[in-house]
């Protein structure tokens, strides 16, 4: 156990590294003005976005860091702020390198590669975008494939906004509809964010509330009620594989991902990797364009992959493999933790922001009393049978040889 004064000490260490975090804001700094859009369309999308990034002064973070640094112990809990510490300078690397080659090298140390291998050793997200592709290539014409009638962000916006008000009462987030952001939606404790422009369906309301609202927002709201370890509150890079893993895997395990979402998430996956082979800004376009309804959503998904990096190509933001990445991980980690018994210490996930890597120390942390309860959880996760009866099953299923099988099943299906 630790002793008070340890304790005291930790707590005003992650209180330390917390404000050192909130300075770190990468996607804020990465972000695009609406006049490169408007310029680009302008040229007929043959002349690539001129870009000037704001410029960047790490040096109040470095003195909180390095005031971290003389705080540390050599304690376990140590250790993990150590990690933290670091999490948050290769953040700070990221942004101070914008516009450069070397971003690149910064993104990839944060958020992984396409053809980055997964725990198994074997498998990467590129591997699980292609597989999703070319099952589709037999359904892409499919008559069966639903129509949805399109909505616009501000008719979601009011939609969703008796939903979560219903889930989190006074703190609620505001819902507003705005111009500057790459993605259709993005979350913080106090605001969602729709893209005005951007089409929405049905099935986007539901992955919405589950995405944004029950993880990201829910999350934010659990790590800003840690009155101790502060730094849960944290929203950095490092987290966003967890985060946005746990995320889309709240839309699956809900049954609300739909074709076209999963689409989006592997077509980033494959543009990724084109921007790495050398594809530039108008190249990755092109490819959206073909993939998508309008010019505008096909501006948007490349810009992701360029926002920050290089237009020209060769250096671009990875961010976009952590959702395949991160689902897959996240998915496991419940498939581990049901077939072991151990399914109420993933209550911790919804703690603050953290990290898959965070949960050994972090549930040593809880029984120090660190760490509260969190206060909001989604209905699957509240969901015991839903769970149990799902990886039970998934479990079992994986473990089998498919070979035989696989033969058996195809042969049915030769009737001509």
């Amino acid at each position: 156990m630790l002793v008070q004064k340890d304790k005291l000490r930790l707590i005003k260490l992650a209180n330390i590294l917390y404000k050192a975090s909130r300075k770190v804001r990468i996607l804020s700094h990465l972000n695009w003005p609406s006049s490169v859009r408007y310029n680009f369309f302008r040229s007929g999308s043959e002349k690539l976005p001129n870009l000037t990034y704001s410029s960047f002064d790490p040096s109040p973070i470095r003195h909180r860091l390095s005031k971290a640094m003389d705080l540390m112990g050599d304690t376990p809990f140590d250790q993990w702020f150590k990690t933290k510490l670091q999490d948050i300078e290769a953040g700070m690397n990221l942004i101070s390198h914008c516009g450069k080659k070397e971003f690149f090298k910064f993104s990839s140390k944060i958020y992984g590669l396409p053809k980055g291998k997964l725990r198994d050793g074997k498998t990467t997200p590129l591997d699980l975008a292609n597989r999703f592709s070319s099952v589709m290539e037999h359904y892409k014409n499919s008559s069966r494939l639903i129509d949805h009638e399109l909505m616009t962000a501000n008719e979601v916006g009011k939609m969703m906004k008796k939903k979560i008000e219903g889930i989190f009462g006074n703190e609620s987030p505001e819902i507003l509809v705005v111009d500057n952001i790459s993605a259709k939606a993005t979350a913080s404790s106090k605001r969602i964010r729709l893209r005005k422009g951007a089409s929405f369906t049905e099935k986007d309301i539901d992955q919405l509330i589950h995405h944004e609202a029950l993880v990201h927002v829910a999350t934010s709201l659990n790590g800003r009620a840690q009155d101790k370890i502060k730094l849960l509150g944290a929203n950095y890079g490092a987290v966003t594989k967890t985060q946005e893993g746990l995320a889309v895997f709240s839309e699956f395990i809900t049954g609300c991902i739909d074709i076209d979402r999963m689409n989006r998430i592997s077509d980033r996956v494959v543009a990724i990797q084109m921007a790495i082979d050398g594809a530039s800004f108008i190249d990755v376009y092109r490819y959206f364009k073909d993939r998508t309804r309008l010019k505008t959503d096909a501006f948007e998904n490349a810009r992701r992959v360029f926002r920050g990096g290089l237009v020209s190509g060769g250096a671009p933001f990875t961010k976009d493999i952590v959702y395949l990445d991160g689902m897959i991980r996240v998915h496991n980690l419940f498939r581990a933790a049901i077939n072991k018994g151990n399914l109420d210490d993933l209550e911790i996930l919804f703690s603050g922001k953290i990290d898959l890597d965070d949960i050994p120390i972090l549930l040593k942390m809880k029984k120090e009393g660190l760490i509260n309860k969190p206060k909001y959880l989604p209905f699957w996760m509240k969901d015991l049978d839903r769970l149990i009866s799902y990886f039970t099953f998934s479990g079992f299923i994986s473990s089998m040889d498919h070979g035989p099988a696989d033969d058996y099943y195809e042969r049915l299906f030769q009737y001509e």
